[in-house]
């Protein structure tokens, strides 16, 4: 028989050859990195049966999805070193996730520390035992049964929602079978290079109402080289993480009090402001009007949009006399009740309406992460109401916009995706056509290569998403626009057209930042809590070495303060090794020093954040060079 491969030849091969068959006949090499296949389009295991006039692609580990079926594959031999050590252990779940994989175990006391280096130790015993890894076909009864008889009743439960008379696979390693789709790795020796990460609570199906479980997560790789530098990777994200550098650096704090909302301290909250002024500026270099809009509104209008049917768990509620009122999600309808004040006409389009929203959701406490997921967050959000003719000129505005706050930031690496229609969408086909087109056009001519998720679209648009990649290569979505066909109509906006009817104008959502929260913990682990000098909190620092400079440096402090700089004066009875030492713990880009000869010339010795003296400068010449670096956002 034929087998057609993806550069368009061919190989004859005996009737019955699997997809390994077709490896080795290719060559040894490849047959030993060859892990699974692409069959006609579906990814299948080596072990599967060719026919004639199949498609094969041949899946090595160096691959994405090969790396995918090794990390799914080290969930299997994780969960059966665990029930080999713990034999009461039931398994439930075990998929994968981004850099690695979790198996959801229930289990009669907690997992600890030293259990995950038993069962990781127990991993690498399986993996040397070389087990093959086959996939079996059984009927949804008998494998109902097969579990229920080994106590595995999560994977009874499982097995039982499927229709009757359907068949299931098993992937069996050794003694030990799991329920599963696969592809799997064809042995367990291909499994080398992991590593048992933690352990933390979860729920079955993650429905707080069902049974309590323990989740272990873990890492696999393709190679030692790939392990070693995610470890790596992680050690420098424990080091940068924004919760510890927000408690050495004093810039905010969170408590049980209020859960998922935010202590600004005076550091953290010049940082919030100079980000936010930053923001607004730009909003208003490019046209758009901010506004304010009440933080609590009427349910009524909630239903109105539709977010009370689709939005009411999240949302934060409260009634006062026979009312009932929530805490704003979101800023759109209250940005549709500002343009319903005045009937537009097509002239006064587009117009762009921004603001500092504050919006609570109630997220699942066990969600909530330092400033990355929160209950109360602030958007730099606005809304930009135009006609459907102007949807390509203002998606390419916005995406100028967006490059430019970026780069600002220091963010040059921006990844791009447009999402398309989804099945349930409202709208018409004439309009998803034009704005996806306009969405697709904009991006084009902005020379931008971009990636497609088909149907990932929101109900009542497409839209196109920004994410940036950090200086660990970890990639936070920030940015997005997104066109909006239904709710203008839902809360009866309209403008008057050229030919004098009335029509719904086009709303596009668009955010910068996304939140402001969360991009600030993005720049404090970007940097490291080392802010450019135009964010930092404390700009400069003036330090004395004797009380002979101390109304010298109080003059320093006050010129600068007067210049807008954010200085502080460092007069404390302390050696000035000692006053280095500690602003550069703190993380201030420059410390100033000021002892009798620059008292009597005018001048300042300046150190860097690294504690290197960068030379003496007459104290004009310094604030000359703070304001070239704050210009240029240095």
């Amino acid at each position: 028989m034929k087998i057609q491969l993806p550069d368009g030849s061919s190989r004859t091969l005996a009737e019955g050859a699997t997809a390994y068959d077709l490896a080795a006949d290719i060559g040894p090499g490849l047959a030993r990195a060859t892990i699974a296949a692409r069959v006609n389009g579906r990814l299948v295991d080596v072990y599967h049966v060719l026919h004639g006039g199949d498609e094969v692609e041949l899946i090595t580990e160096k691959s994405d999805e090969g790396l995918e079926i090794i990390r799914h594959s080290a969930s299997h031999l994780m969960a059966m070193a665990v029930q080999e050590l713990f034999p009461k252990s039931q398994v439930t779940i075990g998929p994968v996730i981004e850099d690695g994989f979790y198996y959801d175990f229930s289990f009669e006391r907690a997992f600890t520390p030293e259990d995950l280096e038993k069962i990781e130790a127990k991993m690498r015993e399986i993996a040397r035992r070389k087990l093959d890894v086959k996939r079996e076909e059984w009927d949804r009864d008998e494998a109902i049964r097969y579990f229920e008889g080994l106590g595995e009743t999560y994977k009874a439960r499982l097995i039982a929602r499927i229709p009757a008379g359907e068949t299931v696979s098993l992937y069996r390693q050794g003694d030990w079978a799991d329920l599963c789709r696969g592809p799997h790795v064809p042995n367990t020796s291909r499994i080398r290079h992991f590593k048992l990460m933690k352990v933390a609570g979860a729920y079955w199906e993650g429905n707080a109402d069902n049974e309590q479980l323990q989740r272990i997560y873990g890492t696999a790789w393709a190679s030692k080289e790939d392990l070693k530098a995610y470890l790596h990777r992680l050690e420098e994200a424990e080091k940068r993480d924004h919760r510890k550098l927000a408690r050495a650096l004093d810039l905010f704090h969170l408590q049980d009090e209020a859960p998922g909302m935010v202590f600004w301290h005076p550091k953290g909250w010049s940082i919030w402001q100079s980000v936010e002024q930053e923001i607004r500026g730009v909003m208003r270099e490019h046209g758009y009007q901010e506004i304010r809009t009440p933080q609590v509104v009427d349910r009524r209008l909630w239903e109105r949009s539709g977010h009370w049917d689709k939005f009411r768990k999240e949302m934060f509620t409260t009634a006062t006399e026979n009312r009932d009122y929530a805490i704003k999600p979101m800023n759109c309808p209250c940005h549709i009740q500002v343009f319903n004040q005045h009937l537009h006409s097509y002239r006064d389009l587009p117009l762009r309406l921004a603001e500092f929203g504050s919006c609570h959701r109630n997220e699942p406490s066990g969600t909530l992460h330092g400033l990355m997921r929160l209950r109360n967050f602030v958007q730099d959000d606005a809304h930009i109401f135009c006609t459907e003719d102007q949807i390509q000129e203002e998606v390419c505005n916005f995406i100028d916009l967006t490059y430019e706050v970026y780069r600002r930031f220091g963010f040059e690496d921006v990844i791009i995706f447009l999402s398309d229609r989804p099945d349930n969408r409202v709208g018409t086909d004439e309009q998803w056509d034009k704005a996806e087109a306009a969405l697709h056009q904009a991006l084009k001519s902005k020379d931008i290569e971009y990636g497609l998720n088909p149907g990932e679209g929101a109900f009542y648009g497409p839209k196109i998403e920004f994410s940036l990649k950090d200086c660990l290569g970890r990639v936070w979505q920030c940015g997005t626009i997104q066109v909006d066909f239904s709710m203008p109509g839902k809360l009866d906006a309209e403008y008057v057209a050229e030919d004098g009817s009335r029509k719904t104008p086009v709303m596009l959502h668009r955010a910068v930042l996304g939140s402001l929260e969360r991009f600030i913990g993005i720049l404090i682990e970007q940097h490291e809590g080392k802010f450019p000098f135009w964010l930092a909190p404390v700009q400069a620092v003036v330090c004395n070495i004797t009380d002979d400079q101390a109304d010298y440096v109080r003059e320093i402090t006050d010129r600068m303060l007067a210049e807008g700089f954010r200085v502080e004066s460092d007069l404390r009875n302390e050696k000035v090794g000692y006053k280095v030492r500690a602003h550069t713990l703190a993380r201030v880009p420059f410390i100033l020093v000021a002892g009798d000869r620059e008292r009597d010339e005018g001048t300042v010795s300046v150190r860097n954040l690294s504690g290197e003296n960068i030379g003496t400068f007459s104290v004009d010449d310094w604030i000359a060079e703070m304001h070239d670096r704050r210009a240029r956002y240095a």
